[in-house]
């Protein structure tokens, strides 16, 4: 699910609007039903489901949408779904009735198959034949512009997910051996911590925020970070005021999205959960909820009890406007965002 805080595209008609939907989810949408809610005459924000499976009762996902839909302050919305009609209708209608009962006018409803959509709301010949419209994405001056603001349409949500997942490449072996030189440094680095601190945790908390201060300066400049940087990193972060250090400076740049999606792909599996939680942040802020999505998957998959990700997987199901947050994260306990004073949120 996605805000479209994005570069703007004009949409004038149902093939714009299939046009512009890839670039709203961040790919191109497959057995799908898809919602695209408005304010006026502006897009703000695109939900996705997967198509019901045949026998199975479309009306479960539906309500999600419409529950999802009535929190984005939207005041109309339309339903395209992709797929055969077999598997569409069932799906568009169910929605359909979902977002009449959260208050939402349906402006149409429409189904693309291979290459055409129909519109379940116009019997009218001469715009909506019964064979179909056919529309050609690829050649819309929607798609043009789009590309041309930088947006981009994966082919496919595994395309999506392959950005999450681990790294070509990368030599394992050589990982693991910075990873143990990573915990020897650890274990060093508490022996020689003042008897004051306890258990080290300042120590720890100081090396965490050099480390994650090293990375941002490494990325910066344009440089990949080095085995040994990644091991110490990640497994710093396993300390939770490193990670929240690191939650806090973290936002919706593409800075930030690119730093963890390296991180989160170099990472030995044990130590993916805090990586996987701050790009799905970064995500989520720069209203990138597909990749978001993905990345929780991935950390929830190997780590379901992981607080953060659960926080993070919690407000994007419920479709929680990034804007909802007053500026950067403020952590007081673990897994609690507060509120902090309304600030510019950067870009």
């Amino acid at each position: 699910m996605n805000a479209t805080d994005r570069p703007r595209l004009t949409v004038r008609s149902p093939a714009d609007l299939i046009a512009a939907v890839p670039y709203l989810l961040g790919f191109h949408p497959t057995d799908s039903v898809v919602v695209v809610a408005m304010r006026g005459r502006r897009i703000v924000f695109a939900a996705r489901a997967d198509l019901p499976d045949r026998g199975t009762d479309p009306e479960l996902p539906a309500r999600h949408l419409g529950d999802v839909l009535s929190r984005q302050d939207a005041e109309s919305a339309t339903v395209v779904g992709y797929g055969p009609a077999g598997r569409v209708t069932p799906a568009v209608d169910a929605v359909r009735a979902a977002l009449a009962a959260a208050g939402l006018a349906v402006l149409d409803a429409l189904r693309v198959t291979d290459g055409r959509y129909w519109s379940y709301l116009c019997a009218e010949p001469e715009c909506c034949p019964p064979d179909g419209n056919p529309y050609d994405a690829g050649a819309s001056q929607v798609a043009a512009a789009a590309v041309f603001a930088g947006q981009v349409a994966l082919p496919d949500r595994a395309a999506l997910t392959a950005q999450v997942t681990p790294a070509e490449g990368v030599d394992r072996a050589a990982m693991r051996r910075a990873g143990d030189l990573a915990e020897r440094r650890l274990l060093g680095l508490l022996e020689s911590a003042p008897a004051d601190d306890v258990l080290g945790g300042d120590t720890v908390r100081s090396a965490g925020v050099a480390a994650v201060r090293a990375a941002r300066r490494r990325h910066r400049r344009g440089e990949p970070l080095t085995d040994d940087e990644v091991a110490w990193l990640t497994l710093l972060l396993t300390h939770l005021p490193v990670r929240d250090h690191a939650w806090e400076r973290t936002d919706g740049r593409e800075a930030d999205i690119a730093l963890w999606a390296e991180v989160l792909r170099r990472a030995e599996p044990e130590l993916i959960a805090a990586p996987a939680s701050l790009l799905a942040f970064a995500a989520w802020r720069a209203g990138q909820g597909a990749l978001a999505a993905v990345a929780l998957e991935r950390a929830l998959a190997a780590h379901p009890d992981y607080t953060l990700a659960q926080i993070l997987d919690d407000l994007l199901r419920r479709g929680v406007p990034p804007a909802e947050l007053d500026g950067w994260p403020a952590v007081g306990e673990v897994g609690v965002v507060r509120r902090r004073r309304r600030t510019r949120r950067r870009r």
